[in-house]
């Protein structure tokens, strides 16, 4: 069940963006398909063209079990994860066609090389009252720094030519993750947001991690899984 605090946070076209290997697919696909459950109709663009390991399109099947279209890469529709620049033309229209009651959540590759591609709609991105989502993992080494994070942060709003609106906090440690995880994750995201004037809307943890005391806990299952699990 998505908090109320995200939920409130999302706009008609929701983007999502961080450093490379955060976990902003698996966040968007939990994402997409409680957003489903919950009444909206959902649209998926998966837009990483530059990472071939971590992409949406991999989870088309459950997806779609739950109503959710995927807007997928050229090469993604006809089952292949080739590294190669293939974007398909029914992105712009996607965005475009986004209306209320409807969320048109858009996966974004990592870092400002993944938010060039993104740049390419930001003028059909910003027709809409849109919302960007920075997706913040304390357990990722090259942003282990809120400070780094921030920078991180800026270089892919310069490169998207979008503006970040809100913070979900999304650390983990795969099967070792325990509530001091989280916790931890939290406090880290909670510093970023001082840097940024934005606020935290979501704190995640694998669904098998209980705990009780954060109100804007939000369960995520794994659907993204790594090439060597």
């Amino acid at each position: 069940m998505v908090p109320d605090e995200l939920m409130h946070s999302l706009r008609p076209v929701t983007v999502v963006v961080g450093h490379y290997g955060v976990g902003k697919t698996n966040f968007c696909i939990n994402l997409a398909i409680d957003a489903a459950e919950a009444g909206l109709d959902v649209t998926l663009i998966d837009l990483d063209i530059v990472n071939p390991y971590f992409r949406a399109s991999e989870q088309r099947t459950v997806l779609e079990q739950h109503g959710v279209r995927l807007v997928a890469p050229v090469f993604a529709e006809a089952g292949s994860s080739l590294d190669v620049p293939s974007l398909t033309g029914g992105i712009a229209p996607a965005i475009e066609a986004a209306g209320e009651g409807q969320l048109v959540l858009i996966d974004a590759g990592g870092d400002d090389v993944g938010a060039t591609a993104l740049g390419r709609f930001a003028r059909y991105v910003k027709a809409h009252d849109y919302a960007m989502l920075y997706v913040a993992n304390r357990f990722r080494n090259l942003v282990a720094d809120p400070r780094d994070a921030l920078e991180n942060m800026r270089e892919i709003e310069a490169a998207s030519h979008l503006q970040v609106t809100a913070l979900a906090s999304n650390a983990h440690l795969k099967q070792l993750t325990t509530p001091e995880t989280v916790i931890e994750g939290l406090e880290y995201a909670q510093e970023l947001s001082q840097l940024s004037g934005l606020r935290v809307v979501c704190v995640t943890a694998p669904q098998n991690v209980q705990i009780t005391e954060l109100d804007k806990l939000y369960p995520v299952h794994g659907y993204v899984k790594s090439p060597w699990e």
